[in-house]
């Protein structure tokens, strides 16, 4: 029987886990990156159980046990006062509750490991270099055309190239992502270069008006990672990560905890992102194409589910296409089963960034105190809210 194949535009974490979960099922895989290297940029990330889940399930796991760090709570606090609004309860607890870890890494850790993994498959291919223009359905599936003029064929083409994704805007027609009004900081700090002011050793959201930080721990725990989005009115560079001067960080969150502070002074590379979105998507496919992640499904970072809901996307993917011969069945089977739970989270994602930017005293009070109340009778009445999120296994 011949073997069917995947092309998968994008070399991001999702495109990488999909194309690495369908040579896994023994498809031919040949992922298109367009960038001239492989190469991840970006902080940490929090990987939840469900997202755990699904590297287990790619055999990527023990890879990313050297750089990976577990924390041993999650906490909200306030970003001037440092006052804690509550703390879960995260390792043991996860593995227990959900059924696997509550994780934190670098971006790139975690995509190295995947590509690395990829590369180890016979069947898959990882090309760099190669832009695509556009596709063309034919028979028995769709080829794209690259830049420098290639035609690359496959069963099905699988568009995981982002936010601005060339794939999707065939699909949908032409759009541009919105600007959500806020823009993010990042830094990565090495925790022996902050001394005593090293923010606390697990995941904190230090919630403000119109803005938050989130600090977390990465390289196995030896290095702080800090992001903070912080509300603006327009954003007008060009480029996804744009170097940033410390006296402007420090505008932004200089008077908040004295750890965040020093965060930012101690940085030898601040960077400053905008964060676009999209409204849900009205389709994700199109006969033998579709979309995966940010190309299908892009979401604020306020709920740390934006690469879990990639990895779940690839998993399933590759399952129904593994089940069903009928590659154009199986893709819209895939968007029957994803679309209504990443929706979902999106709206989720966005009502956090809102929650964690209450403007007022009185606004935090009547947001925070509840929640502050609600922990301290039951960790568990917080938990059951994730519940939904982080039991969900993909492939199971």
């Amino acid at each position: 029987m011949t073997k069917r194949r995947a092309v998968i535009a994008g070399g991001g974490i999702g495109g990488i886990a999909c194309g690495l979960a369908l040579a896994r099922k023994g498809w031919e895989v040949e992922v298109l990156e367009q960038a001239p290297e492989l190469k991840e940029v970006g902080a940490g990330i929090q990987v939840s159980p469900n997202g755990m889940a699904m590297l287990d399930r790619l055999g990527v796991t023990p890879m990313i046990e050297g750089t990976l760090f577990e924390p041993e709570a999650i906490e909200l606090r306030l970003g001037r006062s440092g006052r804690r609004i509550f703390r879960l309860p995260m390792k043991g607890y996860a593995q227990a509750r959900w059924g696997n870890r509550f994780i934190q890494i670098h971006r790139a850790d975690l995509h190295d490991a995947l590509a690395q993994a990829l590369r180890a498959q016979p069947s898959a291919q990882l090309r760099t270099n190669a832009k695509i223009t556009g596709y063309v359905r034919e028979r028995g599936g769709a080829s794209v055309y690259l830049e420098r003029g290639d035609r690359v064929f496959g069963d099905v083409l699988i568009g995981a190239d982002g936010v601005r994704s060339e794939i999707r805007q065939q699909i949908c027609g032409a759009d541009r992502a919105r600007f959500t009004g806020n823009v993010a900081w990042r830094a990565v700090v090495p925790v022996d270069a902050l001394g005593d002011n090293a923010p606390p050793p697990f995941g904190v959201i230090w919630a403000g008006r119109g803005k938050h930080a989130v600090t977390t721990r990465v390289k196995g725990g030896t290095h702080v990672n800090f992001v903070g989005i912080v509300e603006q009115d327009s954003w007008t560079e060009e480029g996804w990560s744009i170097p940033g001067r410390i006296e402007d960080a420090l505008a932004d969150f200089g008077e908040w905890q004295p750890c965040l502070r020093a965060v930012l002074e101690a940085s030898s590379g601040l960077f400053r992102w905008a964060l676009y979105g999209r409204p849900p998507l009205a389709k994700w496919c199109d006969g033998p194409v579709t979309l995966l992640g940010d190309a299908a499904h892009p979401m604020l970072p306020s709920m740390a589910q934006g690469a879990v809901m990639a990895l779940e996307d690839a998993v399933v993917l590759a399952e129904v296409l593994d089940q069903d011969s009928d590659c154009v069945r199986a893709l819209q089977t895939y968007e029957a089963q994803r679309k209504p739970r990443v929706t979902k989270i999106q709206q989720r994602s966005a009502a956090n960034a809102s929650m964690f930017h209450r403007h007022t005293g009185l606004a935090q009070l009547a947001t925070y105190g509840p929640m502050a109340v609600a922990s301290r009778l039951s960790v568990g009445a917080i938990h059951r809210q994730q519940d939904w999120i982080y039991s969900f296994d993909a492939g199971a």
